[in-house]
């Protein structure tokens, strides 16, 4: 059985959704970073430990995306404070197209996803 794969299409949209969010002036303090783990897509905001000069970054989960391809879709879930992932229920959109589901998480009308 063949693995099903985000569509690449998909994929560069989520890079072009990162670039926008990670501003060329604040990259070296800030940016919005995607990586890819099976159908599933996770968005975290990246920054350098506040006492280290060029070494390691944070990682802080902002939102994570599933690609469904029986209906080629995506759902869209948030992080708790352990790290588990849940289905986004409280919003306007939970399921749906990605372009429908950045721009919820740009919303954020729960402020779930950037406080």
């Amino acid at each position: 059985m063949a693995r099903t794969q985000i569509p690449a299409i998909d994929l560069a949209r989520i890079e072009r959704y990162c670039e926008s969010e990670s501003p060329p002036q604040f990259r070296d303090e800030l940016r919005v970073e995607h990586r890819v783990r099976g159908k599933s897509v996770t968005l975290c905001e990246t920054r350098p430990l506040w006492d280290r000069q060029g070494g390691e970054w944070t990682h802080v989960n902002i939102a994570q995306l599933r690609y469904r391809p029986d209906s080629a879709d995506w759902s869209l879930h948030w992080s708790d404070r352990n790290s588990r992932w849940h289905p986004y229920e409280a919003g306007n959109i939970q399921v749906g197209s990605l372009t429908a589901l950045l721009s919820e998480i740009d919303v954020d009308p729960t402020c779930i996803f950037r406080g």
